[in-house]
């Protein structure tokens, strides 16, 4: 064996025995701010409202855009600072470009470090024979576009109408719309840059006064370009979000957005050796919404009762009905009204019997049932039982009940008060779309992990802050 072949066998052998693992970590910034909030109550029924407006809405829509998590990046040469939402449930990535009017967004909550609209001189506008132009158009044909873009007949016949740009599109999510160009530039997220990043320009949008990266499954999310632009950081992506329970200190905390994978070593450093393996599902393919996150779930254990989910929430049919999507965007899981009443039936027969419900609570809230506690309140374990073998998953206490002091009876005084962090999503029997939706508040204290290729969802319990330190030092 000659002396270069050798090195080339050896250098073979280091590569399958020491592979290389790339990422990228960003911060997610949750949006709360405790000043928009003059009390807890309001604060939860704000969010209760928007979550419920989110899911019902949904029709043949993507998601709302949410309004918990924020990311940030530089665009173009001049690295202009871009704010976004961060959100699962769409597949566009796109913001406002100057000049921007927003019709009826006097009572939207813009994102409060958002930037001004984008200035695009220097942006190139994408070709109406482009696949992401397809894309942009649900899948229409080149042909059709390149007309749409007045290119001469006999040009569309010949092919030759890469010059001309592809047409203006329409994107409507379940509470506001837009108009909008592709173009494409680059992109900075940290230390990467992706070079022809494609996204969307609006000049105009209804009720939607900020833009938002979207992660979902689909040819223009972030992560379908990046598994393009940048390969060596493989087709995923993962997050964990810091556990805060609207504790204001705690939820200003970053949370760690993973793109790509993080070595197996780090992961030991992290957990202290004991590596907490991931526990996964997989996605379902949905003909109507082929851009969410859809999982089947088979059931939701209160204690050691396990209550069965109906049919619509194991398997998506060929109207694009059913499934559970895994969301960014909504804050709490939302389920069909007879699979939410049984999970709360459970829950009430363990913990009503020695706390009295709080009914006005409740009202002001948004949220049910809700307790007045005793001194030591017992409430039990909830489990979401996902598809697939060993695929259950034990949420924290402080996932699904949050606990603080009401002050809303003077005569009482303040009272502690603990409510159920699950809503109602409605009739199953008009429900159109994903059947239920797994919110971020259960997220938090997990990294959930999206892997694209296979086609799963995987979530392991984490100290998301401390990953996040684990992972930055590290880097640096």
């Amino acid at each position: 064996m000659t002396s270069t072949m050798f090195l080339l066998v050896l250098l073979m052998i280091l590569c399958i025995s020491h592979p290389s693992f790339q990422m990228l970590l960003l911060p997610l910034t949750h949006t709360l701010s405790q000043a928009q909030f003059n009390s807890t109550h309001h604060l939860l029924k704000s969010t209760s409202t928007r979550s419920a407006a989110r899911f019902r809405r949904q029709l043949s829509l993507p998601l709302s855009p949410g309004s918990d998590y924020t990311l940030s990046f530089n665009l173009g040469p001049h690295a202009q600072p871009i704010t976004l939402y961060m959100d699962t449930g769409s597949d566009l990535v796109w913001f406002p470009c100057a000049p921007f009017k927003c019709i009826l967004c006097e009572g939207k909550p813009n994102e409060p470090n958002a930037s001004p609209p984008t200035n695009i001189t220097r942006s190139v506008a994408v070709s109406c024979k482009s696949l992401a132009c397809s894309a942009a158009h649900n899948l229409a044909s080149s042909s059709d576009l390149c007309a749409m873009a007045r290119c001469p007949l006999e040009s569309i016949e010949t092919s030759e109408c890469a010059n001309f740009k592809c047409p203006p599109f329409y994107y409507a999510y379940g509470d506001g719309s837009l108009v909008a160009r592709l173009y494409r530039d680059t992109l900075s997220l940290s230390s990467l840059s992706l070079r022809n990043f494609t996204f969307g320009c609006a000049h105009t949008a209804l009720a939607e006064p900020t833009g938002v990266a979207g992660f979902g499954r689909g040819l223009l999310s972030l992560p379908a370009q990046l598994a393009t632009l940048s390969p060596q950081l493989g087709n995923r992506f993962s997050y964990c979000l810091v556990s805060h329970s609207f504790d204001s200190d705690r939820v200003r905390k970053p949370s760690p957005l993973i793109l790509g994978r993080y070595e197996e070593k780090e992961k030991e450093k992290i957990s202290g050796g004991g590596m907490v393996e991931f526990v996964y599902t997989s996605m379902l393919e949905n003909p109507k919404h082929p851009y969410f996150y859809t999982v089947g779930l088979i059931g939701i254990s209160v204690g050691k009762r396990t209550i069965p989910a109906p049919e619509m929430l194991r398997r998506v049919n060929n109207r694009g009905d059913g499934g559970v999507v895994v969301d960014s965007g909504t804050t709490f899981t939302m389920l069909p009204e007879g699979f939410y009443n049984s999970v709360v039936d459970e829950f009430d027969r363990r913990v009503g019997r020695v706390n009295k419900r709080a009914r006005k609570v409740e009202e002001k809230t948004g949220l049910a049932p809700c307790y007045y506690l005793n001194a030591v309140a017992e409430v039990p374990v909830v489990t979401l039982r996902f598809a697939g073998g060993n695929s259950s998953v034990v949420l924290p206490r402080k996932n699904y009940f949050y606990e603080f002091l009401d002050g809303s009876d003077e005569r009482k005084g303040k009272r502690r008060v603990g409510c159920l962090m699950v809503m109602n999503g409605g009739d199953e029997g008009e429900l159109s779309g994903p059947g239920a939706t797994l919110g971020n508040y259960q997220q938090q204290g997990f990294e959930v992990v999206y892997e694209l290729e296979e086609k799963r969802v995987g979530f392991a319990k984490r100290h998301c802050a401390s990953l996040w330190e684990r992972l930055n030092r590290d880097k640096n």
